[in-house]
């Protein structure tokens, strides 16, 4: 089976899979998980509206205190019986201390005293330390103006013990470390919080007077009990958990009861940091999950206000976490479980459908694989065709042997088109190749009567000229006489071009007839050829902006004529030249190289920072003929300096891209391997 019918298979298998198991294991997940997430989200946001109720509840009550004792201190200064025991003169009734030590006990007040508005205490519950108390209170300032006043204030342990001793030291609490909290080096926190009450009264003699009661909160439990009895009443809360209420001076706990041991309440701990930040110093009201003392509580903090308006505290409810996130990760659970368990059900049902499904359409899959392969006779042989399926399966079975058929004729008719095709390309093929044969004969014949032309011309235009300047280069040397000396170097140098000149005619025709013509050869050095040749083509660089690069590092002899070797470097220079008509870089470089076979040289590389060449013009580069400077070449001048340098055993090569430069490559094999070479030969 092929690739392609197993993908197809698998294509056919997972759809039909995928449709049914998709709706169970994916669409159901992704439903029941946003489900659930959402419930999560509503039964956090239920748990913290339940907090804020409750912190609702505990405010109310709170309020409710202060306005009873407020109310129960108006009714107690303005009753028939306070008045009785005040009689004429309170400051030696003795009635009137008795009376206020029964309504101090009735009312749990910690002290409760009249005031003069000379701030003289006229009468009290208990002793009083201080002969006058502080009279800067705002409830005793309200009180002494004629109105009633309660709310809540912070005693210093100086204002405690002005009133009682004994209730300066029910106030002390010793700071106990708690984690979370911010840390701080206070070992002790001496103040009180006191509900503090004030009503107006009259002394018999007309003077205002303020009755003051204050109760003492600082491990005031039946306090915080019957707030936290109120709030989290019997099954208010699932089995497990526990409500808890707090009051706190700053974020020290003066009175809860919340356990630090099991019969040791945390009194002396403190608030977690964050909750301190929220409520004390940016008095917000604190809603959230929140670390109490040693668990996790849902947790609700409101700053508690003196009656300056100053945030003297918090009041705190809130009931242990732990239960309810048990409760949570059940019931998530049981739905997990629920849905593994429907799951594992009802998938195999699924497969069971799908696999009637897919089973048949595969058979045809794998049945259409092997006619593309070849095979034709391949049939489903589906027998059941009571459904859709089986009778697709049918129709294709039957489909498959009419194409079977047409193949068959197919096949025939294709064998006796070839045949005669065959018949008509061999024909063809020798036609072309006559062709061929032909064109090329033209071809060559074309280039060596254009070569025989040129040769003719070169001979009878240049040998002559050449003869008539080498002859009265002679003259002149002669009618000169002793002074030629003076010119030697000069007319050295005409010699040499004239003979230059003279073997360049010779070359030509050596190309034209290379049978007829045998050069000799000499052993050089590449980077004195270089250095030779540099001369002849100065002229040409003094005109331009390319600048020279020479890079030599050649060892080796080479073996061939010097004339040739600088007619191969001329052609090379001046093309690079031509290559860079605004400037560039001309590289020259002569290095040794061995080549694959073994054999070693020494290789002379010409390179330009030109145009380039492109592949097409690189494949007839060396063909004779072909320029590509237009009128200004004739194309034989790469196709010669190839010649000489094959006649010298080298090779000439080139390397070249548009746009980045090109460059020729010479090179001749070591002249004293070729010597060997052909000392073994003979």
């Amino acid at each position: 089976m092929t690739g392609k019918a197993v993908r197809t298979r698998h294509s056919v298998r997972y759809r039909l899979l995928a449709i049914a198991l998709l709706p169970m294991l994916v669409i159901l997940p992704i439903f029941l998980g946003v489900a659930m997430y959402r419930w999560n989200a509503r039964f956090d946001a239920m748990l913290l509206s339940k907090a804020d109720g409750d912190l609702t509840i505990a405010d109310q009550y709170m309020a409710q205190i202060l306005e009873g004792m407020e109310t129960s201190l108006q009714s107690l200064g303005a009753s028939a019986r306070f008045r009785d025991a005040m009689g004429t003169d309170p400051r030696s009734a003795h009635g009137l201390p008795a009376l206020l030590g029964r309504e101090a006990r009735q009312k749990h007040y910690d002290f409760l005293y009249v005031i003069s508005a000379k701030n003289e205490i006229i009468a009290s519950n208990i002793p009083l330390r201080a002969a006058a108390m502080r009279s800067d209170w705002p409830v005793l300032r309200a009180a002494l103006a004629g109105k009633a006043k309660t709310g809540i204030d912070l005693f210093s342990a100086a204002d405690l013990q002005a009133v009682s001793p004994k209730l300066a030291e029910v106030a002390q609490i010793r700071l106990v470390p708690t984690e979370k909290a911010v840390p701080t080096t206070k070992v002790i926190e001496t103040r009180g919080m006191v509900v503090h009450s004030a009503a107006p009264i009259r002394l018999p003699n007309g003077e205002p007077a303020a009755l003051v009661s204050g109760t003492l909160l600082n491990r005031n439990l039946r306090f915080v009990d019957t707030i936290n009895g109120l709030v989290y009443h019997d099954a208010s809360l699932p089995e497990g958990s526990a409500g808890t209420a707090s009051l706190f001076i700053d974020d020290v706990r003066i009175s809860t009861n919340v356990r630090l041991l099991k019969d040791q309440r945390a009194i002396g701990t403190r608030v977690s940091s964050a909750v301190r930040t929220a409520v004390l110093e940016h008095g917000e009201n604190w809603l959230d999950s929140a670390f109490v003392v040693n668990d996790w509580y849902v947790s609700a903090y409101r700053p508690i206000l003196d009656t300056g308006g100053r945030r003297a505290g918090m009041l705190y409810v809130g009931f242990l976490e732990r239960p309810f996130t048990t409760m949570r990760h059940e019931i998530l659970l049981s739905i997990t479980f629920a849905f593994l368990l429907v799951t594992g059900l009802t998938v195999p049902l699924f497969l069971k459908w799908a696999t009637d499904i897919f089973r048949p359409l595969e058979r045809m899959s794998s049945t259409i694989s092997k006619v593309e392969e070849g095979d034709l006779a391949a049939r489903t042989d589906h027998a059941d065709g009571n459904d859709e399926i089986g009778q697709v399966a049918q129709h294709l079975d039957h489909l498959l042997e009419q194409v079977q058929d047409r193949d068959r004729q197919l096949r025939e008719w294709n064998s006796e088109l070839n045949r005669r095709v065959e018949e008509r390309t061999e024909h063809l093929v020798r036609a072309r190749k006559q062709i061929e044969d032909t064109t090329k004969q033209l071809v060559m014949a074309e280039k060596l009567a254009a070569i025989g032309e040129i040769t003719a011309g070169v001979a009878h235009e240049i040998n002559n000229p050449l003869a008539v300047m080498q002859g009265n280069l002679e003259i002149i040397r002669d009618a000169m006489g002793d002074r030629a000396a003076e010119a030697q170097f000069e007319f050295q140098l005409l010699d040499e071009q004239i003979q230059r000149i003279g073997d360049i005619v010779r070359k030509l025709l050596q190309f034209a007839k290379p049978a007829e013509y045998a050069g000799y050869e000499e052993i050089n050095g590449l980077p004195q050829i270089v250095t030779d040749t540099m001369p002849l083509v100065e002229h040409l660089l003094k005109k331009t902006a390319i600048v020279v690069e020479r890079d030599d590092h050649a060892t080796h002899t080479v073996r061939m004529n010097k004339t040739e070797l600088q007619q191969v470097l001329v052609n090379l220079i001046v093309n690079a030249v031509h290559a860079m008509p605004e400037g560039g870089t001309l590289g020259l470089r002569t290095f040794d190289q061995d080549r694959d076979d073994g054999a070693a040289g020494s290789a002379v590389a010409v390179t330009d920072t030109g145009t380039g060449m492109s592949k097409a013009v690189l494949k007839h580069i060396f063909d004779p003929f072909f320029t590509t400077k237009q009128r200004e070449g004739n194309g034989l001048g790469l196709s010669i300096c190839q010649m000489l340098v094959l006649q010298a055993g080298g090779a000439l090569s080139v390397e070249s891209e548009p746009g980045n430069g090109t460059t020729f490559s010479v090179w001749l094999p070591d002249a004293a391997e070729a010597r060997e070479d052909e000392g073994h030969s003979v």
